[in-house]
């Protein structure tokens, strides 16, 4: 072989090799002239045949290498000619589930079955050509053919050729929409929901806020965003404070859980607002501010104060007790255990691991938790379990939540949840409490809004009844009648005092008085009152102390417990009283609402009578209930225990089984100081001084119509106004003077003592005696009337009127 056709040779292979010479008759020719040089040197020519022959495996192999790679990708790889014919396609998916074409090799964009498709194809490969810039499109095939949502990429090759990349972006675009869903779902809930939601950037400016705001602060949202810090929404004084608190959170990147925090309205009020957020961070982990919800708690902060604090006890509580961990297999065996509390176990962790449950626990424990195991294994979900156990003599409560790892191992995460149990139990015993105090008040309210006009009814009865019999002589026929009218009303007005004493509304005057002394001086009644067949027991106790309260109201106290213990006796019993001093805990208090823990007197009252069972118990101090038969009670004698002891700051219990007996305990707060000497006993009443001019104000005519007359039978000149603008301007014009007023409390437009205030600028020495039949607080708090005031309760007799007169003209 020559060498430059050596040369040429070896330069033509090389060339093939190279890809740049096809295959034809040249290349014939080429292996001819291969066969002829090889005639010339045979090493030669089998050298240059295992040469080509290696090239076109290498060459056969990126083949297959290349058609696995386009099989690998989920993109569907077309090739398309510069006459808009499809010349190849690879990779994954089937054609016809992206453009509508089974077989589209050898195919072109016009057999495209889609119109609407087929024209926008068109369109991008026109526009690919013109460019020579790759672009896209996307589409949604109908049903008919898949109805995949898909996004076609063209690029553009040599010669006009362009390959299209065909992509499934079905999931993409329902997560789109999953996405747009969940927003709407969110500005929905936002934009409805109680809390003021908000967002703050980094720097603390509000960027979101929904409409709730304008409700709790009165600012609008554009007022805040981008507008307002929120350290400028606390008063000045805690600003910087917070600031401070809050950039320290930030520094750490931490959130914040149910905070509260005095807040200014836009008009300058303060609320208190309970915040919870969490930290926002951008994808470097960098804060780029905070998220979270405020709730206007200002009246809960005042109602409930004691009970979050005892409530943020407990769950600061649990959050520091760290839990316990226990790993199983699927037949309840132990694997692992971890707990940082080792007395919150039965025996030392490193003892659990290789024993069954069932040789730990107690089968009321194990039995459940291998059912949550299996449940646990077949939903593959976690599941919840409660139990107790009796761990160093005490019974603690467990929460655990079991969760499967795999197919044969669970892991189990137990946390003592004893304080939250005991907190839950807390919880229902105060809102029981508060039910049965709602309860109360409203039947309490009901009775002050009957006694007003019922007193003011019997009032007018009462008085011309009494009128009547002095007119009337006795032996007369109607005199009978009118004592029994007389009686009857009375009996009417005991009805409504004990009303008002139940409903705490009765106007007392409260004094020291020692409590041995009291109840000694009232045996002798209640001896009358329980019978003869009833023994009395008196055990006071020593230094039993003082207590501040009105005398009438220890006396209808004892008088209705001792009474109620007589009816409960069939036959002969024993009632036993008892006196002593008594310490009230907090445990105590916090069990019997409205009372504070510290030295009270204790009154009891136990018999030896039939008892009560507990539905019984649970209604025993409403007004009108009895056991008793009709006609032979009121039903009103332990609510007027009960609204005694509760107006003077004090709680009443009661312990009662059938057949054992009932006890009634009175706490009452004890007075540091000694009783009060006894009040001495008043001269009668002297004739009403002649020329002694009254002016008598009541709303209510039947009443004004009685008192005037009742004033007149005692001798005083009597000026009349159904009005306090009718006194005020009687007052004006009247030549003379006026002594005394007269006046009801409750009248519409002006109070009594309103007027009284008003007729004092310009009659300074001008005496005030007041009557009602329900105070309504006007010259009383809670029952107990002001210092200095003079008061009459109607309905009133003529004796305690001129009584009532001659007190209030000897007074200041």
């Amino acid at each position: 072989m020559n060498p430059p056709f050596h040369r040429r040779l070896q330069q033509q292979i090389r060339d093939h090799l190279g890809g740049r010479v096809p295959p034809g008759p040249e290349f014939q020719a080429f292996l001819d002239a291969v066969v002829a040089a090889g005639r010339e040197s045979d090493a030669e020519c089998a050298r240059l045949a295992q040469e080509l022959e290696r090239a076109s495996r290498e060459r056969r192999d990126t083949q297959a290498y290349m058609q696995a790679v386009f099989h690998a990708f989920p993109d569907l790889f077309v090739w398309i000619d510069e006459h808009d014919v499809f010349t190849d396609c690879q990779g994954g998916g089937a054609p016809d589930l992206y453009f509508g074409l089974h077989r589209p090799v050898g195919r072109s964009l016009a057999d495209i079955p889609l119109p609407s498709l087929r024209e926008a194809f068109a369109h991008a490969v026109r526009k690919v050509r013109e460019t020579r810039r790759n672009t896209s499109l996307e589409y949604r095939l109908p049903s008919l053919y898949g109805g995949l949502s898909c996004e076609t990429r063209l690029l553009p090759l040599p010669d006009q050729t362009l390959i299209a990349i065909f992509r499934d972006i079905s999931e993409r675009k329902q997560a789109e929409l999953a996405l747009r869903e969940s927003e709407a779902r969110f500005k929905q809930v936002a934009e409805n929901a109680g809390e003021w939601i908000w967002e703050l950037d980094a720097d603390g400016v509000y960027t979101y806020s929904n409409p709730v705001v304008e409700r709790i602060l009165g600012y609008t949202p554009a007022e805040l965003i981008g507008q307002i810090r929120f350290y400028d929404l606390f008063p000045p004084g805690l600003r910087e404070e917070i600031k401070k608190a809050a950039d320290a959170r930030a520094d750490r990147k931490e959130g914040f859980h149910r905070i509260t925090n005095p807040v200014l309205r836009k008009d300058g009020r303060v609320v208190i607002l309970e915040t919870t957020g969490v930290p926002i961070l951008d994808p470097e982990g960098r804060l780029a501010g905070y998220r979270g919800t405020d709730s206007d708690v200002t009246e809960r902060n005042k109602a409930e104060k004691a009970l979050r604090e005892s409530e943020a006890r407990n769950r600061a509580l649990l959050r520091a007790i760290p839990d316990i961990m226990f790993i199983y297999d699927h037949d309840a065996v132990f694997l692992d255990c971890r707990a940082p509390d080792p007395s919150l176990l039965a025996m030392p962790p490193d003892q659990f691991i290789g024993k069954r449950m069932h040789e730990i626990l107690p089968a009321q424990v194990a039995d459940p938790t291998l059912q949550c195991i299996r449940r646990a294994r077949e939903t593959k979900q976690t599941q919840r379990l409660e139990y107790t156990l009796d761990i160093g003599g005490n019974t603690l409560h467990f929460e655990a939540r079991i969760s499967p790892l795999d197919d044969h191992r669970f892991l189990s995460i137990v946390r003592d949840i004893t304080d939250q149990k005991l907190a839950e139990q807390e919880r229902e015993q105060l809102q029981t409490q508060l039910t049965h105090a709602h309860k109360m008040e409203s039947i309490g309210r009901l009775a002050g809004g009957v006694a007003h006009d019922f007193n003011n009814m019997l009032g007018a009865i009462l008085g011309h009844a009494e009128l009547a019999m002095e007119d009337t002589p006795d032996g007369h026929p109607l005199r009978e009648h009118l004592v029994e009218i007389r009686k009857a009303g009375q009996r009417s007005a005991d009805l409504t005092r004990q009303l008002l004493a139940f409903a705490r509304k009765q106007t007392v005057r409260p004094r020291r008085i020692n409590l041995n002394e009291t109840v000694e001086g009232m045996l002798k009644m209640i001896r009358r009152l329980i019978g003869e067949q009833i023994d009395l027991v008196w055990r006071p106790g020593p230094d039993a102390g003082s207590v501040l309260i009105d005398p009438s109201q220890l006396d209808q106290i004892l008088a209705n417990l001792c009474v109620n213990a007589r009816d409960a006796i069939a036959g002969s019993g024993t009632i036993t009283i008892e006196t002593g001093p008594a310490d009230l805990d907090e445990p105590f208090c916090d069990a019997h609402a409205g009372i504070r823990p510290g030295p009270y007197v204790r009154l009891a009252v136990r018999d030896s009578g039939a008892g009560m069972d507990a539905t019984t118990l649970a209604h025993i101090f409403e007004p009108f209930f009895t056991t008793k038969d009709i006609g032979e009670g009121t039903g009103l004698g332990l609510s007027t225990v009960y609204g005694a002891v509760q107006q003077n700051n004090g709680c009443v219990t009661v312990q009662s089984r059938p057949e054992h007996g009932t006890l009634f305990e009175v706490f009452l707060p004890r007075h540091p100081d000694p009783a009060d000497a006894p009040p001495p006993e008043e001269p009668p009443a002297p004739p009403p001084p002649h020329r002694k001019t009254i002016l008598l104000v009541e709303d209510e005519p039947a009443i004004l119509t009685i008192s005037a007359g009742l004033l007149r039978h005692l001798g005083y000149t009597v000026l009349t106004a159904a009005s306090p603008d009718q006194a005020l301007h009687l007052a004006q014009s009247h030549p003379g003077e006026i002594h005394l007023l007269m006046t009801d409390v409750v009248m519409p437009g002006m109070n009594g003592r309103e007027l009284a205030r008003q007729l004092l600028a310009s009659r300074p020495r001008l005496k005030r005696l007041y009557m009602s039949g329900y105070t309504a607080d006007v010259i009383a708090h809670h029952g107990i009337l002001d210092p200095g005031v003079h008061f009459i309760q109607k309905p009133f007799s003529k004796k305690d009127l001129a009584a009532c007169l001659h007190e209030a003209f000897a007074g200041a």
